[in-house]
């Protein structure tokens, strides 16, 4: 992980595996060589606060000299996303079917993918700091399939949005032109305000994949275990990020267990040295990163800084 020029570092990977630690060790050594540097935790179930022993929300706090952290809070954005959506239909539609909006934006707000999408805008918000109050942003992502949710919405909401316009725009102009004799009308479609919140959309969704899709800006490293069941997870997270060109850096194997733990660890030991073959068969053309278990929990900002000094011996 010796490449300088990226801006966005995602770790993601399987529950368990140690994506926060090494999220946010990754962003102290990263921050110690002199850059600014933002860590976001878009994980529901937050841990970044308890690595650093600080509090961390949905505000940005500052936790060292270049470092910064926050933890998106997806209910609260839902509602923030599902409160600007409303006010923006309310200022275009008729008084008579205000509360029908309403209530379709209610069960919106219930319905399966609202809390992606939500926290999909407060991630476009955030990505677009970089190269302005960040020199990096390092995400620790949430398990596998709820991270391959979230970054491949550019590309199926995208589509979406674009044949919504399209759509819309046919209707439109049936329209301009039975107002054709109606100059007021006509201004009123020229200026659709429902236009212009699509294509503020499809313009959020395009800036979003052509970051994440741009090798040169962004890197995601995939954290496992040495253990049957995150590899095979880790193989099919890296094909589905083929197939929509998100580039993969790299893959961390966590908690190696030492040669010096002794006698009662040594079948496990011997176990994880059959899957890291296993590991470097698979991942071969990616850089394979190995973390050693520690001797403690990450609790604060002592352990998370000795796990920064490791990352500093591997470059």
């Amino acid at each position: 992980m010796t490449d300088n020029t990226k801006k966005f570092i995602f770790f993601g990977g399987k529950g368990g595996t140690g994506k926060t630690t090494c999220a946010g060790a990754y962003a102290l050594k990263k921050s110690r060589e002199g850059k600014n540097v933002l860590v976001v935790s878009t994980d529901p179930a937050h841990s970044l606060a308890d690595a650093f022993g600080k509090d961390i929300g949905s505000e940005i706090v500052q936790l060292t000299d270049r470092l910064w952290g926050l933890e998106i809070d997806a209910e609260l954005e839902a509602k923030k996303y599902m409160k600007s959506i409303q006010d923006q239909m309310l200022n275009i539609v008729s008084a008579g079917i205000v509360e029908e909006i309403k209530k379709q934006l209610e069960i919106a707000y219930m319905s399966p993918g609202a809390e992606e999408a939500a926290i999909f805008d407060k991630f476009i918000e955030v990505m677009r700091m970089a190269g302005n109050s960040y020199d990096m942003i390092v995400f620790d992502t949430a398990p596998t399939g709820h991270t391959l949710r979230l970054l491949t919405l550019p590309e199926i909401l995208g589509a979406w949005i674009e044949h919504l316009i399209n759509r819309h725009e046919k209707s439109r102009q049936l329209m301009k032109m039975s107002a054709r004799y109606d100059e007021i009308l006509k201004k009123k479609l020229e200026d659709d305000p429902i236009i212009q919140i699509l294509n503020k959309r499809k313009e959020q969704f395009s800036f979003g994949r052509k970051m994440m899709t741009d090798p040169e800006l962004t890197e995601f490293y995939f954290v496992l275990n040495a253990e049957k069941m995150p590899i095979l997870e880790t193989e099919r997270a890296i094909k589905f990020f083929g197939r929509f060109s998100i580039p993969v850096g790299g893959i961390v194997v966590n908690k190696i267990i030492p040669k010096e733990a002794g006698d009662f660890f040594e079948k496990r030991r011997q176990a994880q040295e059959n899957y890291l073959e296993d590991i470097k068969s698979r991942f071969g053309q990616y850089r394979i990163i190995q973390l050693p278990m520690l001797d403690s929990d990450i609790q604060g900002m002592k352990e998370i800084s000795n796990v920064a000094d490791i990352f500093e011996s591997l470059d």
